[in-house]
């Protein structure tokens, strides 16, 4: 058996890919190399560049390796791009995704395994959000995602097919090993700025928004370490090898952190001071956004290993010197 992951030279994607290789899995990685990079592919995986949409490229790779499953990472991930630019990220994310789910239906992978995110949920007011709350997502990104979603429901519902959405939150932190983290140049993640602010890469950090609801007034989020993020897509792996039903699935740790008690943890951390400034609101942002994974711990028996903000800025720092020492 074999797993392809799209975009498995990118952040997240790469992550997995390490997951996999390090149980023993056969991996084929399919990314465009647009955001990722071929070093952070896993020297035990193959890689293939191209594009997910490309149904020839597909079909040859099912065929050739034996897919049965496919960890769908591939996409655009900026919530304020996606509203500057809404028809590039329907078209990246929805439409390619679309030309995939196709691909894998005539190729017969019979389990598929889709990256999806909270931003399907918009504005809950309801903390922490479970998987049957509404969705009404407020920018692009998120309805693009949902739509991924409502396409895999329907084809599982017409084929023998069958698939894992996760709905993840705020991804942060680096392989425990050192063997991969957040690469990208002007990346928005708010520990990947804050640790480039610390070692003096960034002048400082932007705040985006003061007077939200909060305790004090900025945005809060639930972090994950990407390790944990991996190890959740390992048991949705499993879940539908084993003959498991279709299942969406929140993946974080039920934890709200605010903007400033993250800027404060990364500079106890990196005993550095670096200078904040406070902006206006951006579009797309909920006030506040927090996971229920009760899910995705009793039915895909997911137990996070790494639920610690000063461990997950611990782990960026790490990447990030090693990148600075990679890049000099």
């Amino acid at each position: 058996m074999t797993v392809l992951v799209t975009g498995g030279a990118g952040y997240i994607g790469s992550h997995m890919v390490l997951a996999l290789t390090d149980r023993g899995e056969t991996v084929v990685v399919l990314d465009n190399l647009v955001t990722g990079f071929d070093w952070l592919v896993s020297p035990s995986a193959e890689l293939v560049r191209g594009d997910i949409a490309d149904g020839d490229l597909v079909a040859g790779l099912i065929e050739r390796h034996g897919i049965d499953a496919i960890v769908h990472f591939a996409g655009s991930i900026v919530v304020p791009e996606s509203v500057a630019d809404p028809l590039g990220y329907y078209r990246n994310n929805t439409s390619k995704t679309r030309d995939l789910i196709e691909s894998a239906v005539k190729g017969g992978v019979k389990n598929f395994i889709f990256s999806s995110t909270a931003a399907t949920y918009g504005v809950t007011g309801a903390e922490p959000v479970t998987e049957d709350r509404p969705l009404l997502p407020i920018s692009p990104y998120g309805r693009s995602k949902l739509m991924s979603e409502m396409m895999l429901e329907d084809a599982a519902f017409a084929h023998d097919f069958s698939y894992a959405a996760l709905r993840y939150f705020n991804v942060a932190g680096a392989d425990p090993g050192g063997r991969s983290g957040q690469s990208t140049r002007g990346a928005t993640h708010l520990i990947k700025v804050a640790v480039e602010a610390a070692l003096g890469k960034r002048e400082g950090v932007e705040i985006f928004g003061t007077d939200y609801p909060t305790s004090d007034g900025t945005a809060i989020r639930d972090y994950i370490h990407v390790t944990d993020l991996a190890a959740a897509h390992l048991k949705a792996l499993d879940h539908l090898r084993g003959g498991g039903k279709s299942i969406v699935a929140n993946v974080g740790y039920g934890r709200g952190l605010s903007v400033r008690e993250v800027l404060d943890t990364v500079r106890e951390v990196s005993a550095v001071a670096f200078p904040v400034r406070e902006s206006p609101r951006r579009a797309g942002d909920p006030p506040s956004i927090v996971a229920d994974s009760s899910k995705a711990r009793a039915e895909l028996g997911w137990t996070p290993q790494l639920d610690d903000l000063p461990t997950i800025v611990e782990h960026a720092l790490a990447w990030e010197r090693h990148l600075m020492r990679r890049n000099a």
